[in-house]
């Protein structure tokens, strides 16, 4: 068994989507050969409603397949294709937006304001792109919760996780989403199949992701372009984790313990072209996704 290294640990940064929403985006509109088959993740976290009741309003996709995991508040959706509801706090819908689909998701507050959810984004490859549009939308109750005699609780979103199979299935990428909730000073090790990539987010709690014959409490200082750079051996909330290859993880609960999403998924492989929500192969086919948009036709009903 080889313990996956912490490539590196970075802050999500403040950013503004929709009609104004502020949120943080841990990666998302850059190079993706890290986190293929992943494009995009972002945590629409607040609680002041006039910071995201603007919400997302009608916008396209094409190309790929998000996930909304809603943790607070409630999410209102709805589309092009005649499909509506609600998600609620620990709701989670999957969207394959395949050949294209036009999409609005409008948030609201708990009784107290607050909203809390996260978006990922995962490629389809070229054979899939203009595959017909799907929803699986999964109640909190549907989605498997485990708890380890250390009472370490880990919730299957996606994939198979402790003989446990997550209720969204037929995702391309074949993705592994969990949510972990790891005890104050509890050290657990993770399995994840060698073959994917591989990320945490953190978003409660703090702790330690490390490779095991690491002394504990050191930093690790790097060169990166002509800079010696000290790497976070910690990790806290907002924090993303980009791991090496291995195929399992460890991380050290810090004295609040620590909540984190562990997602992984087998590599496309395939060039990327980027117009926003729509996401192709080539620059060609992103100018008749934009041309289609111009002239109505982006909706196929084949």
């Amino acid at each position: 068994m080889s313990i996956r290294p912490v490539r590196r640990i970075v802050e999500a940064t403040p950013t503004v989507e929709g009609a104004g929403v502020k949120l943080r985006r841990a990666f998302g509109f850059g190079d993706t050969e890290e986190t293929d088959p992943f494009l995009l993740f972002d945590d629409f976290r607040n609680d002041v409603p006039a910071d995201f009741m603007a919400g997302f309003p009608w916008h396209p996709h094409r190309g790929i397949e998000t996930i909304t995991y809603v943790l607070a508040g409630s999410v209102t959706h709805a589309d092009s294709l005649g499909n509506e509801g609600l998600l609620g706090a620990g709701d989670v819908q999957w969207m394959t937006a395949g050949r294209g689909i036009m999409h609005q998701e409008m948030p609201k507050g708990d009784a107290l304001g607050r909203m809390h959810g996260f978006q990922l984004w995962s490629n389809l490859p070229s054979s899939l792109k203009m595959t017909a549009p799907r929803y699986q939308d999964v109640a909190a109750k549907d989605i498997p919760e485990i708890t380890d005699d250390d009472g370490t609780r880990v919730r299957v979103i996606v994939g198979e996780f402790w003989g446990k199979s997550g209720p969204v299935d037929g995702i391309a990428a074949e993705p592994q989403y969990v949510d972990v909730w790891v005890p104050p000073g509890r050290r657990k090790t993770f399995p994840i199949d060698t073959r994917r990539n591989a990320f945490a987010y953190v978003f409660e709690g703090s702790g330690s992701f490390r490779d095991s014959s690491a002394p504990l409490g050191v930093l690790h200082e790097v060169q990166r372009d002509g800079e010696e750079v000290v790497m976070r051996e910690q990790a806290g909330d907002r924090n993303l984790v980009m791991f090496g290859p291995g195929d399992e993880i460890v991380v050290q609960a810090g004295e609040q313990g620590i909540r984190f999403l562990l997602c992984s998924g087998r590599p496309i492989e395939e060039p990327v072209a980027w117009y926003g929500p729509i996401v192709m192969n080539t620059s060609d086919q992103l100018k008749q996704a934009i041309a289609e948009l111009r002239s109505g036709t982006f909706i196929r009903n084949e």
